[in-house]
């Protein structure tokens, strides 16, 4: 295999790519033993056909099918060789194949070249949880509201699943406490996550920002669709919807990259459940301060 590299800018590269020989050879013969054998050509059964008809016949399947099968197994080969971080798929140019060679151009996206030391030790602020009486008071006022009664009674709290209204206070203050656990649990990871990227400046895949915008938008649709919202109002609130979630989109793929890099240094492995492992271990290495 032969490979070549141009890069293009800090986080694109174009890859002419060649092989020749056995590997070209044998993908030729297997693919067209597979088509012969079920091959339809008149005056002979399938399969016994001779095989100067079938190439002429089916000559143009058969290149098809080694293109289909062939290309994506060099190009992965390739990528290895040459050990480069794609992101998202290639662009795959100037195509030429015949029965000893194959050669194309792969444009491709990679990870840009991240330097990431601080992110250990990161100070965070605990604050305890606490509820007070008058938030308790506040979510019985919000059940008075919801069920148009002046008091909230044993029949209330029964209705709900508890025995009396003392047990119906606690479920309603647990509520509250975890309510705020998880917002205090939200707070300290996003501090997180601008204390590790507040200074990186650097270009983003666009492969990513698109997928990550795809997801995102679709989300969007579902929600409003969810909500009432018609098909066609949602379909042309696209660009509005666009333009509104693509800044999120670009955060969400900075810090997949951070992320991505820190995973990599800390041997953290690089699966579908990367981004929580890694924040899981930031969470461990920070330094907590209870307020």
């Amino acid at each position: 295999m032969k490979t070549e590299i141009k890069k293009v800018d800090s986080i694109r590269r174009e890859i002419s790519i060649e092989v020749s020989g056995d590997i070209v050879k044998n993908k030729f013969e297997d693919v067209f033993k597979r088509v012969a054998r079920d091959a339809k050509v008149q005056g002979f059964r399938p399969g016994k056909a001779p095989r100067d008809i079938v190439e002429k016949q089916y000559g143009s399947v058969v290149r098809e099918n080694v293109l289909r099968e062939l290309v994506p197994d060099v190009y992965n080969e390739a990528m290895q060789k040459e050990n480069l971080d794609v992101v998202g798929l290639p662009e795959i140019t100037e195509v030429q194949l015949d029965k000893n060679s194959l050669s194309f151009k792969a444009k491709v996206e990679v990870s840009p070249e991240i330097v990431i030391e601080n992110y250990k030790n990161i100070k965070i602020n605990f604050k305890k949880t606490n509820v007070a009486d008058d938030e308790v008071k506040r979510g019985i006022d919000s059940l008075k509201e919801q069920y148009k009664i002046e008091e909230v009674d044993d029949r209330l709290a029964k209705s709900l699943g508890y025995p009396g209204t003392q047990e119906l206070e606690r479920a309603i203050e647990r509520q509250i406490f975890m309510n705020k656990e998880n917002q205090e649990h939200a707070r300290i990871e996003n501090e997180i996550i601008e204390n590790i990227t507040k200074d990186f400046v650097f270009e983003l895949p666009q492969s990513l920002i698109k997928r990550q915008l795809d997801d995102m938008l679709k989300q969007a649709k579902v929600d409003l669709a969810l909500k009432g919202v018609p098909r066609e109002t949602i379909d042309s609130q696209e660009k509005v919807l666009i333009e509104k979630l693509e800044p999120e989109a670009k955060k969400h793929v900075l810090v997949y990259l951070v992320f991505a890099q820190i995973a990599k240094k800390e041997n953290i492995p690089s699966d579908d459940n990367m981004s929580r492992h890694v924040m899981e271990f930031l969470l461990r290495e920070a330094d907590w301060q209870v307020v």
